[in-house]
This record gives C-alpha cells, structure tokens and sequence, in this order.
C-alpha cells in the first residue's frame, strides 16, 4: 500500500513537471519577432507603433522647459517625463552603457498651475504628447549613434505610428550636447545614481 502511495506521488510530481514545460514552451512559441527583448513593434514598412506600458517601465527623470522661459513655445513642451525599458536599464546598472535595443520613452505635459499648498513653482497639467528614442545597430545602421528618434505628436489625440524623424531634427542636436551617446543623461539623476562605480 505504501509503495503504491509513493508511486501516485511520483506519477503526479511527473504530471506536474510536463505541464510546466509544456507552459514554458508554448510561452516561447507565442514571443512576436524579435524575441522577449522585443519591446517596440514596427509596421512592415518600418514605422513604430505607439508603444503600451511605458509608464511601469524605469523612470530615469524629468525636464521641465516652460513655454514663458522659451519665447512662448519650447520645442518640447513643459515636462518630460522619461523612461526606459527595464531590460535596458538592467544592463545600465551592470555596464553603465546603453544597450543595443535600449528604449527611452518622453511623455510630454503641460505646465498647469505654478502654485500649489507646498509652495510656488511649476506643476503638471495635461498630458500634450509622446517621443520615443531607440537604439538598434540592425534597424538604424545609417542613423548616427544608431539611434532613431519618433514623435508621435504635441496634442492628444496621438498618432498611432509614426516614420523616425530625419536626422538633422534630432540627432544633431543630440551628438553635439548629450552627455553620454547621444542621450542627455546629464539631466537623468536616476542613471548617475544607477551606472557602476569605478574601484
């Protein structure tokens, strides 16, 4: 009787172990092109559809550049808040370098009030638009830096996908000031704290 028992018990911890590795694989089989890492998806003629889910990614930091300090109208206006995809991020903290696939997402808002109970300042309104930055050898190997840059537009309702801007609107701008290949991180207090230290 108790050699039956403990081979129900191994017929069962047998069961138990198939059904995981059938999950494990279908799992793999239902990835889209371009594998788990894939975090962005294109069209077949190459343009980035809006990507979901950015806002549970790492936010590395934020910029506010306020229409009246900006001749009335800032390039990208007020504040940007911005993230990166936490795969990128990971190899951030361990290498200190952007990897490449690496996903860096600029949500846009409006400067809403400049007053508040906790004092005088500035204080988000509105969303008003999203940009995404991403660096891929493959996709973008003409791009400088390899990186591409996207704007799916200042004003809601947002387009849904959008070409890559030509390199003159933007990588320009970034190779000669962006501190670290080509992406401001001068300005993303989270990566500082986030990159290795040197012994």
């Amino acid at each position: 009787m108790l050699r039956s028992f403990w081979s129900n018990v191994t017929a069962g911890i047998a069961v138990l172990v198939g059904i995981a590795g059938l999950s494990y694989v279908l799992a793999g089989a239902a990835q889209p092109p371009g594998g788990p890492a894939a975090v962005v998806e294109f069209t077949a003629d190459g343009k980035l559809k809006q990507p979901i889910g950015y806002r549970e990614w790492v936010y590395i930091g934020e910029v506010v550049t306020p229409n009246e300090l900006n001749g009335g109208e800032a390039t990208f206006p007020e504040f940007h808040a911005v993230y990166m995809d936490p795969e990128s991020f990971a190899h951030f903290k361990m290498t200190g370098k952007f990897r490449d696939g690496t996903v860096v997402m600029k949500e846009l808002s409006s400067v809403g009030s400049k007053e508040a109970p906790s004092g005088n300042g500035y204080f988000q309104g509105e969303l008003t638009g999203l940009e995404a930055s991403i660096k891929d050898s493959k996709r973008f190997k003409d791009e400088p830096g390899n990186w591409a840059y996207f704007s799916f537009g200042h004003k809601y309702p947002l387009k849904a996908e959008v070409s890559k801007n030509a390199a003159a609107a933007c990588n320009q701008c970034h190779q000669d000031n962006a501190k670290m290949d080509w992406v401001f991180s001068q300005y993303y207090p989270v990566l500082s704290a986030a990159a290795p230290r040197s012994k």
